[in-house]
C-alpha cells in the first residue's frame, strides 16, 4: 500500500461521500515558490530603480541644455553640437567597458595611460605603414588595449589582488612604457603632418551630419548592453557585483568573468585611443592623462553602483554626456572651468550617497513585502 493510501486523509475517506476533487496545487512547494516571487519582485524593482535613476540624469541634462540655451542661444548650434558630440564620444567608448568592470565589483584606474599607448602605437604604426587600411590600425590599437586589460584581469582574478591597487599600478607602469617608447625611437610627438589623410578623415567623417567618433560610441554601448542584458555570461557580472562569494558556489565562473571583463575594458580603452589619435591627430606621452578620474565619475553619475551589482551601459553613456555638457556648457555660462572638476566631484558623491539611500530603500521595501508574502 502507498503513502498515500494509508495517510489519514485516505482513511478517514473511506466512509464518506464523494467530494468535490482536490484543487490543483502547484509543483513548487510554498517555501520555495516564495523566495522566487521574491526574486521576481526584487528584479522588477531593480529594473525600475534603474530606469528612473537614468530618467534623472536625461533630465538633468536636459536642464542643463536649457538653462545654457537661455544665457547663450549659439550653444546649440550645429558646429556647437558636432564639437560636443565629438568630445563626448571618447569618453562614452571608455565608460562603456567601465562600467563592464565596475559592474563585477572592481574598477579600472589605467584606462587613460591604455588610452594614451593605444594612441601612441596606432600613430607609430601609421608612420611606419601609411597605407595599412583604417580598420587594421583600429584592431592594433584594440589588441594593444586588450594585452594591457589581460594584465590586470590576471593579477585580479588569478593572484586575487584588489583591482585598485592593481590597476593604480598599470596605471604608472603603462604610461611609463608609452614614455620609454617613444624616448627610445626620438619620436616624442607624432603630428598631424605624420598621418596619412585616410585616418585624419575619420575625425572629421560625418553621416547625415552626425559624427561618424559618435556614431561608432552610439554602436558600442548598443552591442554592450544588449549583451549585458541579453547574454547569460553578461548577467553573470550582475551575480558576482552582487554577491561573489555566492555567485562562485552557484557555479559561475568568477574568476574568468572578471577577466574577461578586464579584457573587454582594456580592448574598448584601446579603440578610444585611436579615436583620440583621429579626434586630435597630435599625439605624445600625455595622451588620455587623468582620463581615467572622468571615465569612473561617468559611470558612478550613470547610475553604475560602485559596489557593484547594478547599473547598465546606458546610463554610463548619459553620464559621460552629462560631464561633457557641463564642461561645454561652464565657459558658455560665464564660469571658470575650474568649476567643471568642482561639479564632477560634487556629481560623484551625491551619486554614491544616492546609489546608498535607494539600496538600503530597496532591501526595506523587499523585506517588507517578503514579510506580507510569508
Amino acid at each position: 500500500m502507498s503513502e498515500r493510501t494509508g495517510s489519514p486523509v485516505s482513511t478517514a475517506a473511506q466512509g464518506s461521500p464523494p467530494s468535490a476533487p482536490a484543487p490543483h496545487l502547484p509543483d513548487v512547494a510554498p517555501e520555495l515558490a516564495a523566495p522566487e516571487r521574491s526574486g521576481r519582485r526584487g528584479s522588477a524593482l531593480v529594473h525600475r530603480l534603474v530606469v528612473v535613476r537614468e530618467l534623472g540624469i536625461l533630465a538633468a541634462l536636459l536642464l542643463l541644455v536649457v538653462v545654457t540655451v537661455a544665457v547663450n542661444p549659439r550653444f546649440l548650434s550645429g558646429q556647437n553640437v558636432r564639437d560636443l558630440l565629438l568630445s563626448a564620444s571618447i569618453l562614452t567608448v571608455l565608460a562603456a567597458g567601465q562600467t563592464m568592470v565596475i559592474i563585477t565589483r572592481n574598477v579600472d584606474l589605467s584606462v587613460g595611460s591604455v588610452l594614451g599607448l593605444s594612441a601612441y602605437a596606432s600613430g607609430t604604426l601609421l608612420v611606419t605603414a601609411p597605407d595599412l587600411p583604417v580598420v587594421v590600425v583600429v584592431l592594433a590599437g584594440m589588441a594593444v588595449g586588450a594585452a594591457c586589460g589581460l594584465l590586470n584581469g590576471a593579477i585580479v582574478a588569478v593572484a586575487k589582488v584588489p583591482s585598485l591597487v592593481v590597476t593604480l599600478g598599470t596605471l604608472y607602469a603603462f604610461r611609463g612604457l608609452d614614455s620609454l617608447w617613444a624616448s627610445s625611437t626620438g619620436r616624442l610627438q607624432i603630428n598631424a603632418a605624420d598621418l596619412p589623410a585616410s585616418f585624419k578623415a575619420l575625425g572629421g567623417a560625418r553621416v547625415l551630419g552626425v559624427p561618424v567618433l559618435f556614431l561608432i560610441a552610439v554602436a558600442v554601448v548598443l552591442v554592450m548592453g544588449y549583451y549585458l542584458r541579453t547574454y547569460r555570461s553578461g548577467r553573470e557580472l550582475y551575480g558576482i557585483g552582487s554577491a561573489p562569494d555566492a555567485a562562485r558556489l552557484s557555479g559561475i565562473p568568477v574568476g574568468r568573468r572578471v577577466l574577461t571583463a578586464f579584457v573587454v575594458n582594456g580592448a574598448l580603452a584601446g579603440l578610444a585611443g585611436v579615436l583620440y589619435a583621429a579626434r586630435f591627430q597630435t599625439l605624445d606621452t600625455t595622451a588620455g592623462t587623468g582620463q581615467e578620474l572622468f571615465v569612473v565619475a561617468a559611470a558612478v553619475v550613470g547610475g553604475v553602483a560602485i559596489f557593484g551589482g547594478s547599473g547598465s551601459v546606458y546610463g554610463a553613456a548619459l553620464g559621460a554626456l552629462l560631464l561633457t555638457t557641463i564642461g561645454t556648457a561652464l565657459p558658455q555660462l560665464g564660469l571658470d572651468p575650474f568649476w567643471r572638476d568642482a561639479a564632477v566631484g560634487a556629481l560623484i558623491i551625491a551619486a554614491i550617497a544616492l546609489d546608498r539611500t535607494l539600496t538600503l530603500r530597496l532591501a526595506a521595501r523587499l523585506r517588507g513585502r517578503n514579510v506580507r508574502g510569508s
